[in-house]
């Protein structure tokens, strides 16, 4: 019998290419698995295809409410934002998506998982590190490390050559991902910084800022340890929530952003992404927090938002630390449980009003009125000790005439 190997097949360019270029060069059977963590029509027709370029067999597996609950919901909870920028729309659906290509390698009996990143993304680290941490026998098959092929261009006539139908056209050769939570763009004009964004061509989630309603809309969001689980008092599932927010923040151009960033191996790279709903969930978790962590908590896990970013980034979800870190944040998440209220406005979002059983915000406390809580006098005292480093410095300059500036 020969050898299996399961390919994360996309349909795309890339996965196009590779059923034919692995059966020309490996004594493989093809086994191509879409992985639908919110692609939407992109996963439409995708086995037809798949078995007319030489794979055997095709999985279509939806993991939508998956993907939210334990991976998207996790990163939101933890405030993570890659480089002030990026809300790891890609990264955080990698960890999942190959969890699902090592079962079914499992099940199948294959001895390599194939994946289409290139060389030069961060694609193929996210997956690797994956697979490793999952399923360390398993054989891995990055064809852009290994082939001739050296561009898209490349692609499209290999494609060619053999008959094969080239799924996309040729004057739109932007490199996307799709998933529930975002769609990134890179390519084109974008591989040259000073050059902006064609948002007209570009964008498919959202408006241009041009484009969105001249009206304000406002909306609440109801959270439950730090989870959404309504928005204007409806109740919905985890992925149809991330769908409605979409719908609404796309249209009112909320997410687009424009981002240089640093790769997991060592080059800057730009790409424009879309993350219209997660975008939305994010300001409203931030804005749930500010009124129901404690000072110390909240600074803390401001520190824990960056490395939980930079791991997620990287491919390291299926780690000792990753996973420490979320219990962590489950522990801080206790009593993030609330509604706020947003306006969105043209690409804005503004705060409209917050409330919590577990608010820590005492109006007797904060209000200019003189309250039982709290008595002005005691602040000399605090102040004196609070400010004894820097009377007992001054003193010490004092005395060895040290200049003061």
């Amino acid at each position: 019998m020969k050898k299996k190997v399961v390919l994360a097949y996309s349909g795309g360019l890339d996965t196009t290419v590779i059923i034919p270029w692995l059966k020309e060069n490996y004594d493989y059977d093809v086994i191509a698995a879409c992985i639908d963590v919110g692609q939407g029509t992109e996963t439409d027709g995708l086995e037809e295809k798949a078995l007319k370029t030489g794979a055997i067999k095709y999985y279509l597996i939806n993991c939508e409410d998956e993907f939210v609950e334990d991976y998207i919901y996790p990163t939101l909870k933890a405030d993570a934002i890659y480089e002030g920028k990026y809300l790891l729309g890609t990264s955080i659906a990698r960890p999942i998506i190959t969890k699902k290509l090592v079962e079914i390698a499992i099940n199948e009996g294959a001895s390599a998982i194939c994946h289409g990143a290139t060389g030069k993304g961060n694609d193929q680290v996210r997956f690797e590190l994956s697979i490793k941490a999952l399923a360390p026998h398993l054989e891995i098959i990055a064809p852009w490390r290994i082939w001739d092929i050296q561009s898209r261009e490349d692609e499209i006539k290999y494609l060619e050559d053999r008959n094969i139908p080239v799924p996309m056209k040729k004057d739109d050769t932007y490199s996307r991902d799709k998933n529930l939570w975002h769609l990134s763009h890179e390519g084109l004009e974008l591989e040259d910084p000073k050059n902006p964004p064609n948002y007209e061509k570009l964008l498919k989630m959202s408006n241009t800022l041009e484009n969105a309603p001249n009206e304000p809309q406002f909306i609440e969001i109801e959270f439950e340890k730090g989870i959404p689980v309504c928005v204007d008092g409806k109740k919905f599932s985890p992925s149809n929530l991330v769908k409605y927010l979409n719908e609404i923040g796309g249209k009112h151009a909320i997410g687009i952003i424009d981002i240089v960033e640093n790769r997991v191996v060592g080059m800057k790279s730009r790409g424009v992404y879309e993350t219209p709903g997660g975008t939305i969930l994010y300001a409203a978790h931030k804005e749930l927090e500010y009124l129901c962590l404690d000072k110390q908590t909240l600074s803390f896990k401001s520190i824990v938002a960056n490395k939980f970013a930079e791991l997620v980034y990287s491919g390291e979800w299926f780690t000792p630390l990753r996973e420490a870190l979320s219990s962590f944040v489950d522990k801080t998440q206790e009593t993030v449980t609330g509604k706020v209220s947003l306006k969105l406005y043209k690409g804005n979002i503004i705060p409209n009003g917050a409330s919590s059983p577990y608010s820590l915000y005492s109006e007797s406390l904060a209000s200019f009125t003189t309250g039982e809580l709290y008595n002005h006098k005691d602040a000399e005292g605090f102040i004196n000790l609070f400010g004894l480093p820097l009377k007992v410095n001054a003193l010490m300059k004092q005395k060895n005439n040290c200049e003061v500036k």
